[in-house]
Formats: C-alpha cells, structure tokens, sequence
C-alpha cells in the first residue's frame, strides 16, 4: 500500500493548480441504488456496524450494486477475521486491502478527489461550544 503516493491535501489547502484535467468517462444510470440487506449469520457486532456505517456515509451515493456486493464478500472475510481464535495478518492486510477500494476513510477518498463537507446545524455548534465551556471549566 506504500507505492501509492501520500495522501492528497483537501482543496483548500492546495496551493498548485496546474496538471491537466483528466478526462473522465461518464454512464448514465437510472435509479437509486439501495443498501442491500448484510444478511450473515450472527454477524459480529464491528461488521454490522461498519455495513451499517458504510450506507450512512455520503460516498454511498457513489455505490453500484457491485460495489455493495463487493463490500458485503469483504466484511464476510472480516467478520471470519473478527470471530477467528487465530486470526491471520495476512488476511487481515487482504480484507484492508479490498476495504480500501471501498473509500472509506478520508485519505482514500482525496486519492480520488471525493471530499465530503458535511453540514451543522445550530443546535450542533451550540453542543459544541457546550463541550469547550464544560472543559475549560474542569
């Protein structure tokens, strides 16, 4: 995973502007893709969470019904790795593998120029200013 590069600043924080535009195929798609059913049995409770997780993410709108395939034969090896007495690295380095082509963490998802700004509302920030009063008063 090293020969990748290091991970893209955000836009903003970008200074350089200057390679060239990549040309981008675009398919038209009717429809919206839902999340399908994790439906293993007795699953443990990090890969319920995580499938969970990942249909709650915004980079889920991007999701073909392959990729929620594709992340449902993953967590099935995780979930395996989660439950095994003897859990093997090297399985471990293949499901972190098939999980990064699932964009789930920030840096994986700035690799392919995909940055999510999610919004706050009000009562949000109030909680938030809550949290710093409360701490500064310990």
């Amino acid at each position: 995973m090293g020969d990748r590069g290091p991970v893209p600043k955000r836009s903003e924080e970008r200074v350089r502007r200057n390679k060239d535009e990549v040309q981008i195929e675009k398919i038209t798609a009717i429809g919206t893709v839902l999340q399908p059913p994790l439906d293993f049995p007795s699953p443990h409770p990090i890969t319920v969470d995580l499938y969970r997780s990942m249909g709650e993410s915004a980079q889920a709108r991007y999701y073909e019904p392959s990729d929620w395939e594709f992340a449902r034969a993953t967590l099935h090896f995780l979930d395996r790795l989660l439950k095994s007495t003897k859990p093997s690295g090297q399985m471990l380095a293949t499901v972190n593998q098939m999980l990064t082509g699932l964009l789930l963490t920030e840096g994986e998802r700035r690799r392919v120029a995909i940055e999510i700004e999610r919004e706050t509302t009000k009562n949000e920030l109030a909680d938030v200013a809550a949290l710093f009063r409360d701490r500064a008063a310990q």
